[in-house]
């Protein structure tokens, strides 16, 4: 549905292809206007600091990284870059349907409202309350489906890591890319939602597991996950020792 959702006139879709199946697209009609970009078994961050340099991008305004399993048949993204536009919002990201796999309690569709920044703690719990003024309840997006401007893309495209292709950590470091008070340029619109399905795809490829490989399956998705925790603990040594090291760098949310 990207292709279709997202029309060509206003649009260049780029596809990443970590099962390196490309051929099977072409039945889609849209499919010879994408970009098509393979490599086995890497992840969307991967290919990010590999293909979309801050360079090579720079003639469009805003750039959608967005995970496979997010369904986008109620989804205008004109009419979402229009909300976006309105509310100054340097880092955003469509609202999750209620029905979607539900991470942080931020990231929720409100219905009311086009936009919302914050989560405060209701009854039915949370970790986020009024006193609570970074993420992930306020000044926050999720890794699934984040949309940056040119300039908070430049910004985010730097923190990349190389050598780590997961980027855990990363998510808690974007509102320094957001150019200002991360807690008015990062929001959610809930207007334009979409619905994140939750497929396991890291470990497996997202195919529907069989008896025989269904403990193979598992044992990849342990490792993948052991594997984010570690570059988890890699970015934030790293974060720290580069915030120490540069003396002129003040710290906007300590």
């Amino acid at each position: 549905m990207a292709g279709v959702q997202f029309p060509g006139d206003r649009f260049t879709v780029m596809l990443f292809h970590y099962d390196g199946e490309v051929d099977g697209w072409r039945e889609l009609r849209w499919s010879h206007r994408a970009i098509h970009v393979a490599a086995m078994d890497q992840t969307k961050w991967w290919f990010g600091k590999r293909f979309l340099h801050p360079d090579m991008v720079a003639e469009y305004e805003y750039i959608f990284l967005w995970d496979e399993d997010i369904e986008v048949d109620g989804f205008d993204p004109i009419r979402y870059l229009r909300v976006v536009r309105r509310e100054r919002l340097e880092i955003s990201q469509p609202a999750l349907d209620h029905r979607s796999q539900i991470h942080h309690r931020l990231t929720l569709r409100a219905r009311k409202g086009q936009v919302h920044r914050r989560f405060y703690k209701t009854r039915g719990g949370g970790r986020c309350d009024g006193n609570s003024t970074g993420p992930p309840c306020t000044g926050w997006v999720e890794m699934m489906v984040p949309v940056f401007s040119r300039a908070a893309w430049r910004c985010s495209w730097h923190m990349i890591q190389n050598d780590l292709i997961y980027a855990w950590g990363l998510d808690f470091k974007l509102g320094y890319c957001a150019g200002g008070d991360r807690s008015l340029a990062v929001g959610i619109v809930d207007s334009e939602y979409v619905l994140h399905r939750g497929i396991p795809t890291l470990g497996d490829g997202g195919k529907p597991a069989r008896p025989s490989s269904s403990s193979k399956a598992a044992t990849d998705r342990l490792a993948v996950r052991q594997r984010s925790y570690t570059e988890l603990q890699i970015f934030n040594r790293r974060w720290k020792a580069a915030a120490a090291e540069d003396l002129c760098w003040t710290d906007p949310y300590p």
